[in-house]
Formats: structure tokens, sequence, C-alpha cells
């Protein structure tokens, strides 16, 4: 599908455009192009767009180069971050004289966000790299937001983790804990492909900015393209300190349960020194000999079960004074 954006005043108004005529269209939009609108846009636009799997190089030179008079321009966005399993896609930008194409197969929320706010006016949109500029922006504050979003719910994590518990509380059951691990996953997961949405979108920046010293701009473009930077690396420090904070949350989880786990092995290990004096008794007294005195005793088997009871509660009362229960 491809959606093109003319420029009228401080607003992009959205125009009807056939592959092979783009007109004066200074924003063109690609999501999921067919191979016959990819081929009638290069041949319009004299260049050679970059396919699908090409966009999903790592290189750093297959995603940020320049070829027949345009820039080339591949970052990580992502995709349906409401929730904690986002698409992370590559979308290509591509600026050719004084128009911008972006290339994209999936819908990263962004670039709705974006449309909204270019229908309200209020920012120039006289060039490419004007709307390239505005959409980075937008995608930078999109990603911003997400970071609140996770570091909100790392911060629930943690009070759930170190809540304080009555002391007749029970312990948490295993699948508790279980539940605990795959949310904190979940939110490390969500926060390193933040990190790598940012580290490419930096790299992108840092070149673009490069071209733009290279050319007659205007020196606000520059200072937000400078901001923009800032914005990135500023949001690529926090990520790093949310990915730091999940893996303490995640190293205290490992160790209450550790924690648990010891506990319990420790009654079994109590309950076992318990039960082994009165066994001890009872064993005796269960031998077969014909000559046991006991055996004869009116009181025997009475006091055999005090014997027993004593041997009991004794070590159980020596423990609970020792504070090991």
């Amino acid at each position: 599908m491809i959606t093109g954006y003319n420029a009228s005043g401080d607003r992009l108004v959205v125009v009807d455009i056939a592959p092979a005529t783009p007109g004066d269209t200074v924003w063109i939009d690609l999501q999921s192009p067919s191979l016959e609108e990819e081929h009638g846009l290069e041949s319009a636009l004299g260049v050679d767009l970059p396919t699908r799997e090409e966009m999903q190089e790592i290189e750093q030179s297959s995603r940020l180069y320049s070829e027949d008079g345009a820039q080339f321009m591949t970052a990580l966005i992502p995709a349906q971050t409401e929730g904690d399993t986002p698409i992370m896609a590559p979308v290509t930008f591509v600026l050719v004289g004084n128009r911008l194409v972006t290339i994209r197969y999936h819908d990263p929320k962004s670039f709705g966000l974006f449309v909204q706010r270019t229908a309200k006016g209020g920012v120039a949109f006289a060039s490419g790299e004007e709307v390239m500029l505005s959409l980075l922006e937008v995608m930078v504050d999109r990603m911003a937001d997400v970071l609140e979003r996770v570091g909100r719910d790392v911060d629930t994590i943690s009070r759930t983790i170190f809540a304080q518990r009555a002391a007749s509380a029970r312990p948490r059951g295993g699948e508790v804990w279980r539940a605990t691990l795959e949310e904190i996953g979940r939110k490390g997961d969500m926060i390193s492909h933040i990190r790598d949405s940012l580290g490419t979108l930096d790299r992108l920046a840092v070149f673009f900015g490069q071209r733009l010293r290279g050319e007659t701009a205007v020196v606000e473009v520059q200072e937000r393209v400078k901001d923009l930077v800032g914005d990135i690396r500023s949001l690529s420090d926090h990520s790093t300190f949310a990915a730091q904070k999940v893996t303490f949350l995640l190293d205290a989880t490992l160790g209450l349960i550790g924690i648990e786990q010891n506990r319990i092995m420790q009654i079994f290990s109590v309950a076992a020194v318990v039960f082994m004096p009165p066994t001890l008794v009872a064993s005796i007294y269960g031998m077969n000999f014909a000559v046991m005195p006991e055996l004869t005793w009116p009181w025997g088997y009475p006091a055999a079960l005090c014997v027993i009871l004593v041997a009991a509660v004794g070590p159980y009362l020596w423990f609970r004074r020792k504070g090991w229960l």
C-alpha cells in the first residue's frame, strides 16, 4: 500500500498517487508494498529501494548508506507496544531530493500518531528532512512512553516481591513464584527490544545529522537533530538502568525462592530429628527377644509411650528455644 502526503502550509495532506507518478509529494509511505508498487516507484524516483530481506541486514553499512544521490537509513522500530510482546521490524527512511520515502512491513503506532499530529498543523513540513525529523521525534516520544509504562510495571513487581508479610502468613507457593519470574522475564524482554531500537535510532540520527552538516541546512533543523540525539541517548541510559533493575529483581526473586526452599528443607530436617528418638525407643521395645524385663511390667506400655512422647517433644522445644523453627 502506498500513501502520499503533500505539504499544505504547516500540515500534511493525504493524496492519492500512483507508483509511477509520485508528483510533488513530500512524503511517500510504503506499508507492505507489492513488487509492482515497489518497481513502479523505483522507476519514478530513479533509485533502487531495499527489499525486505535487505532491510533486515544487521551490518551498519547495509543500514546507513548513500547511493544514486539518495540516503538510505534503516532502524528497528517496535510495534504493538501496548503489551509485553512487541513486534520488532526494520523501517527504512529514504531521502531522495526533497522527498522522504518510508518502507515498512508492520504498523508501529508512532506512524499513526505522527499522521494525527500533522493533521493539526503547527509544524513545518517544507522538505523531506523536516518530515523525517518530526517523525523520528514522535518515535522517540513513543518509546519514552513505553519505557515509563514498563518502569511502573517493574516498580509494581518490586513492591510485590519485597512486600512485608504477616508473621502468620504462609510462604508463597510455586505458582506465585513462577508467575513472578515470567512477569520479570517479559519486562526484561521488552526493555531489551527498546534498547535495541534506541541503538539503531542513535546511529541513524547521527548519520542524518552528518548529512545535514554537509548541506546548507537551517540552524533550527540542526539543533533539533542535536536535541533528538540527546533524547535518544538519555532514553538509552534510562533503559540501561531499567535493565539493571530487572536483573536485580530476577536475582532477588531467585534468592527468595532459595530461602523458601531452604525453609522447607529445614522443616523436613527438624522433623526427621524430632522423630528419630521416638523411633529409636519404639524400635527397641519392638524387638522379639524372649527375655525383656519391661515386657512383664504392668505399667510398661504407658511408660514406653511417655518416653516416646518426651523424646519427641524435647527436641522440638530445644529447637524452638534456639530459634531454629
